[in-house]
This record gives C-alpha cells, sequence and structure tokens, in this order.
C-alpha cells in the first residue's frame, strides 16, 4: 500500500516545487504526494483515502474559500491519526498558537525549510513503510 503526502495550497507552484523537492523520493516510490488545490477538495481526498495509507497532510495557512486555519479541525475530525503541518508566510505568534490549539504539528513558514520538512517526513515514512 502506498504511503500519500497530501499537500494543500491554492498556488499551481507549490506542485512543481514539492515535486523537484522531493523527485528521489517520489522515484523511489518511498512515498507519494497528492495536491489538492483547496481545502474542500482536500477533504474529499482525506474521507476518500481508503486506498493509500495517509501519513501526512501539509496546509498553507492563506487560501480563497476555506482557509488552511479552517480546514484543520476539520481534517482532524475525519482522520485524528493523521498529523497535520501547517505551511504559511505570516509566521505571526497568533497564526502559531492558533494553528497548534487546533491540532497542528507544527506551523512552517514560506520560504519553506526542506530540510526540516524532510525531516519530518522521514520520521513519519521509517514507521509507518
Amino acid at each position: 500500500m502506498s504511503l500519500l503526502i497530501l499537500v494543500v495550497d491554492d498556488e499551481p507552484d507549490v506542485e512543481l516545487l514539492f515535486r523537484q523537492q522531493f523527485r528521489h523520493d517520489l522515484r523511489a516510490g518511498r512515498f507519494v504526494m497528492e495536491f489538492a488545490r483547496s481545502a474542500s477538495s482536500a477533504l474529499v481526498r482525506i474521507a476518500d483515502a481508503g486506498d493509500v495509507t495517509l501519513i501526512l497532510i501539509l496546509s498553507d495557512v492563506n487560501m480563497p474559500g476555506m482557509s488552511g486555519l479552517e480546514l484543520l479541525p476539520k481534517a482532524k475530525s475525519v482522520r485524528p491519526d493523521v498529523p497535520v503541518i501547517m505551511i504559511t508566510a505570516y509566521g505571526d505568534p497568533d497564526t502559531k498558537r492558533r494553528a497548534m490549539e487546533s491540532g497542528a504539528e507544527a506551523l512552517l513558514t514560506k520560504p519553506i525549510d526542506f530540510s526540516a520538512l524532510r525531516e519530518e517526513i522521514d520520521s513519519r515514512v521509517g514507521p509507518a513503510a
């Protein structure tokens, strides 16, 4: 069964960036990454992830429609076992507090520190594999 990392971000460039950063892992089949351009489409995928082992959700905070902070408690209610890491360009203390209180594992700021993100992913792929 595949290990899935779901990335939720309305910016199309994010998919290219993540696929480039994790290209070796993706080619090797360590995990798969899927991309949702909205929180509502992410919720559908989260609820319908029976074909894979969902190991991590990475979500942007600021998105049109439903924000990442609004998505977070909904995702956690559907899949409380899956860690969610929030990503934001605005790492202010209030956003961090709200994310952590709603159940986020961590809050990463843009530009993303991909070595820190890789450590987060590796810590989950190892036990889940």
